[in-house]
């Protein structure tokens, strides 16, 4: 996200170059991608075994979850144009629409298969009557027949990246990573990976079937991963995919307190994220002022510089971000492009420490669904996390 923005990078803005190949023209949804992608997205990233672009594209926006749906054409032209700017990783959900993301997913990159990698997500129950979610389940039995209309939506026959939603309480993580076990013995999913996951279960999970990623909420005014599920990471080879990197918007600057969020179409309003009342958003705003300052070092924007930070931070971290606009695509793929130095990673970290964050980053019913808790570095539930512990009859 992030306002219409030219960025100098070698005597051309980066907005300039990416009309003068053509890939902003609007006169076709296939754009001509040739001469459209920029080096610093060609340089590849990974995720445990997988390899994909730097910056992923998420696509939960497209159902229309921080403001109004956008057009199925839109959609279409948004990861299209994507996929000729570099962008190779892609990540949905069953529960996004529901399964509407993955139907627009699977219809605009069908073209492309072999050429991108897709990540997908089950855990949630949805009503087949109402196409509502029901509520958490990763019962192994269920798991495996919500994979069959993954994989019919998506358009391919494996999913490179399945991940678990949300921890399900009722159902042990073995169980879970077994199941999905099988279903790469079955050729059907290549790789597993976890959701809002701690470091004791993402090591339970692990045991079972080696994770490629983990996808927890990071970024600047979000540092929950930094306690725990980063050193895991590391230690286990596992890939970080950091969704809502620029902090569902407001990193980029163009939210404020005197910003009306309509709670029809946008889930910060009709949930009541605490970080989104007018209050937070007055006392947060001097992080938008801190990641400006550095902005202003490298004719960058705040939104950039906030999704340097996260690949500056590790290089097994590939941030997902999501957008409907072709013109807030450029400016977030720009910060690929965008080296901070030591002195300004140094100066981000002082002022966030000077600085800190004013209110939670959801509500409690949303909170409370984390497997890390609520404080930073913390499991919610001590030594096993929030997945129950197997039977011995079972995995």
């Amino acid at each position: 996200m992030g306002d219409e923005t030219t960025t100098a990078m070698g005597g051309q803005t980066r907005r300039g170059m990416l009309l003068a190949a053509g890939v902003l023209s609007g006169a076709t949804l296939v754009p001509s991608f040739a001469k459209a992608v920029m080096p610093e997205m060609s340089a590849r990233r990974r995720l445990g075994p997988l390899e994909v672009s730097p910056l992923g594209l998420g696509t939960m926006n497209f159902t229309g979850t921080y403001g109004p749906r956008p057009s199925r054409e839109d959609a279409i032209r948004v990861m299209r144009t994507a996929f000729a700017r570099g962008v190779t990783f892609y990540d949905t959900a069953q529960a996004y629409g529901p399964f509407l993301s993955e139907e627009l997913v699977g219809e605009a990159l069908e073209p492309y298969r072999g050429r991108v990698v897709f990540a997908t997500k089950f855990g949630y129950e949805i009503d087949p009557v109402t196409n509502r979610t029901v509520g958490l389940n990763s019962r192994p039995d269920y798991l495996k027949r919500s994979v069959e209309g993954s994989l019919r939506r998506l358009r391919v026959e494996a999913i490179d990246l399945l991940y678990q939603h949300r921890i399900d309480p009722k159902v042990p993580i073995e169980d879970v990573a077994g199941a999905v076990a099988d279903l790469i013995r079955d050729g059907k999913v290549r790789h597993f990976g976890l959701s809002e996951a701690g470091a004791a279960t993402i090591r339970r999970a692990y045991a079972v079937q080696p994770l490629a990623a983990v996808t927890n909420e990071y970024s600047v005014w979000t540092r929950d991963p930094e306690g725990e599920v980063i050193p895991v990471c590391e230690e286990l080879g596992i890939g970080l995919s950091p969704w809502s990197p620029t902090g569902e918007g407001f990193l980029s600057g163009t939210v404020t307190d005197a910003t009306q969020l309509d709670p029809k179409t946008d889930i910060r309003a009709s949930y009541k994220f605490p970080r989104f009342s007018p209050e937070a958003l007055r006392a947060n705003r001097p992080l938008v002022d801190l990641l400006r300052s550095i902005a202003r070092r490298h004719d960058a924007t705040p939104v950039q510089v906030a999704l340097a930070w996260l690949l500056a931070r590790k290089p097994w971290v590939v941030p997902v971000f999501g957008t409907t606009r072709v013109d807030h695509l450029e400016e977030n793929l720009g910060a690929s492009g965008l080296r901070l130095t030591d002195a300004d990673m140094t100066d981000i970290q002082a002022g966030f420490d000077r600085i800190g964050v004013h209110g939670k980053r959801f509500p409690p019913v949303v909170l409370g669904m984390s497997d890390t808790g609520a404080v930073i570095g913390t499991s919610s539930l001590g030594g096993h996390g929030k997945s129950p512990l197997p039977l011995p009859s079972t995995r």
